[in-house]
């Protein structure tokens, strides 16, 4: 007989809708917390018919806003580069086990 498992509380299923929105993927979601990629679609799904239905009337960005919008993207990866970059060095330092010695301040 298969394992049932409660149900997912309403606000983790909302939060994983807005991640979705937000450029991340199902599948990095499940891996990051613990579920299965296809539910999560599946709470994916019927969200973005019902905001497509709210938003039937296309809004034209002006000129000053896609630039801006461009400006905030470039700005993203830059420091989506950065973290994963820090997450590396992290990773590699704390797998050295080693201690390292720092400057005495006195």
């Amino acid at each position: 007989m298969p394992q049932s498992r409660l149900p997912y509380p309403s606000e983790f299923r909302h939060q994983m809708i807005e991640l979705v929105r937000a450029g991340k993927t199902a599948k990095q979601l499940a891996q990051e917390f613990g579920c299965c990629s296809k539910i999560i679609m599946h709470w994916v799904a019927p969200a973005s018919l019902a905001q497509n239905r709210l938003s039937a009337a296309p809004v034209a960005l002006t000129g000053a806003e896609r630039e801006e919008l461009s400006r905030l993207r470039r700005q993203v990866r830059q420091l989506q580069r950065e973290r994963d970059i820090l997450a590396k060095a992290t990773a590699w330092f704390a797998s050295q086990g080693e201690k390292t010695l720092m400057p005495s301040s006195s």
